[in-house]
């Protein structure tokens, strides 16, 4: 086994609590339906062989929809989250963020968020 795959099977086996409560509504297809995974690693060539890879919180294939749920130290990476952003877009993804606050204490808004991003 390669060591992004230990690392993506290790972020499974240890969710945040955020992460935990929001893969308990996807992994339901509650989202409209759609299939998500989580922890899933996006490799992307980069030419002359290099590969580049971002491990996505979940992600939907069909839609190319990646979602990221943010903890306390994402205030301290702001700049490598939004450098990481304009890459995936680059990649032809789009990128949702909420953070554990919004997960907590409003799931039923944000999966309502993703349901909506994919039905339209």
């Amino acid at each position: 086994m390669n060591k992004v795959t230990d690392l993506c099977r290790e972020l499974r086996n240890n969710p945040t609590p955020a992460e935990k409560l929001l893969w308990k509504e996807l992994r339901k297809r509650n989202a409209g339906g759609e299939k998500f995974l989580r922890q899933y690693p996006i490799f992307v060539n980069q030419g002359y062989g290099d590969k580049a890879f971002y491990i996505a919180d979940f992600y939907c294939a069909k839609h190319k929809l990646v979602i990221e749920v943010d903890g306390p130290i994402h205030l301290l990476k702001k700049e490598y989250d939004d450098n990481r952003d304009l890459v995936m877009a680059e990649w032809g993804f789009s990128v949702m963020r909420f953070n554990n606050d919004e997960v907590f204490n409003n799931i039923d808004a944000v999966i309502e968020k993703i349901m909506y991003w994919c039905i339209a």
